[in-house]
């Protein structure tokens, strides 16, 4: 199976998103998601603080929904710092008895 029917199979719609009519845009695009899953990968076999965050935030969803959430309003030096500061200060959320 190709990646572009594995892309559209899961949701990323790459012509939707990357455009119709840009030659090389597409694969461009394609190309820096498949390096950017690789660099996942790897994080997720070698390091261990990606490892415990990935524990605390069990979707990849609600990973990178976290990520955004928090590289938007703060500012962290590096990578080690913003891993310590989720495994240091995450409360797991909730929900209230709606009955």
């Amino acid at each position: 199976m190709a990646f572009e029917e594995v892309f559209k199979n899961y949701g990323y719609n790459l012509e939707h998103n990357f455009g119709h009519r840009e030659n090389h845009l597409c694969e461009l695009l394609l190309s820096l998601n498949l390096l950017a899953f690789l660099f996942h990968t790897v994080l997720d076999l070698v390091n261990y603080s990606y490892q415990k965050v990935r524990e605390l935030l069990v979707t990849r969803a609600s990973f990178f929904n976290d990520m955004r959430t928090l590289l938007k309003f703060i500012w962290f030096k590096d990578w080690s710092d913003f891993f310590s500061f989720i495994l240091r200060e995450y409360v797991p959320f909730k929900k209230a008895n709606s009955s």
